[in-house]
């Protein structure tokens, strides 16, 4: 693992603001509106709940979600990178740690306003902490693990399994603040889409001039490590010889990716089109 002073030194703080929003959340949100939202956090506040009213017993927050994690973590050490399993980890412990120490502030105790802004908070602590190249561990290990294996952006079906940890919640403690867990979980998963989109594909189709069309090429390749491939046209009003370039490429650098093509060929028309499946080899850049 290679660590840079300045670029690890800014990841570090920012990823423990993110702890710290997490753990603000969790506390003003989600325990005031008696929220049982899916992944690990919710899982660990489903334990507790069980404890305290079944058992009597008040166990701490930290100690069962450090303890769920532990095979997520692994999962990341294994499969996904050292450096970003570390700052997970970081997240992990901190957030957990301030989930049991700092005080509960209530903003509102109307459980549908809640249920929204807390998960819109949770989408974009969530989101911060992957664009830091780090998360907030759990499912988002999992998720992750899913997306770089199989190429598509799998957020959407680990929504299905917090689902099921909400569905218990509500067979325990009332299908109310199940339903209500559902709104923040969905809530929290739409922000995360708009903010992350490392795992979301792109189709461009590029006309240019024929001349132009290889610079167009290695333009796309030395922004994004993406192929492309040359199709011949003709355009139908000058009655001209065009070549289409046709590529595909994450929507994270979408954008960098058109500005390459535009400065190699300021007149080429670009489509951008959403990419919902692909098949075949993908370069995806490698997680540290």
């Amino acid at each position: 693992m290679h660590f840079d002073l300045k670029e690890d030194g800014k990841r570090i703080i920012f990823i423990c603001f993110a702890a710290v929003a997490m753990a603000l959340n969790t506390k003003t949100f989600v325990r005031t509106g008696g929220l049982y939202p899916g992944g690990v956090m919710g899982l660990t506040i489903l334990i507790q709940a069980i404890f305290r009213t079944f058992l009597q017993m008040e166990i701490p927050y930290t100690v069962v979600n450090l303890l769920l994690n532990l095979i997520p973590i692994y999962i990341g050490f294994r499969y996904i990178g050292k450096k970003f399993t570390l700052y997970s980890c970081i997240v992990i412990v901190l957030s957990s740690i301030l989930t049991d120490l700092i005080p509960g502030y209530i903003i509102t105790y109307d459980t549908l306003l809640i249920s929204i802004f807390g998960g819109m908070l949770s989408g974009f602590v969530i989101s911060l902490c992957l664009l830091m190249n780090a998360t907030t561990g759990g499912t988002d290990f999992i998720a992750i693990y899913l997306s770089e294996k199989k190429g598509v952006d799998s957020f959407n079906l680990i929504l299905g399994v917090n689902i099921v940890i909400i569905a218990l919640a509500g067979l325990l403690f009332g299908w109310d603040k199940a339903l209500y867990s559902i709104i923040y979980q969905y809530a929290s998963t739409q922000v995360l889409h708009t903010l992350y989109t490392k795992y979301q594909k792109q189709t461009l189709f590029i006309v240019t001039n024929k001349a132009k069309a290889k610079d167009v090429c290695t333009a796309i390749n030395n922004v994004s490590m993406h192929g492309a491939t040359i199709l011949e046209g003709e355009g139908s009003y000058e009655h001209r010889e065009k070549a289409v370039v046709y590529s595909v490429v994450s929507k994270e650098e979408s954008r960098a990716v058109i500005d390459a093509v535009k400065a190699a060929d300021e007149a080429a028309f670009v489509n951008s089109i959403r990419t919902e499946e692909l098949s075949g080899h993908f370069y995806q850049r490698p997680t540290e």
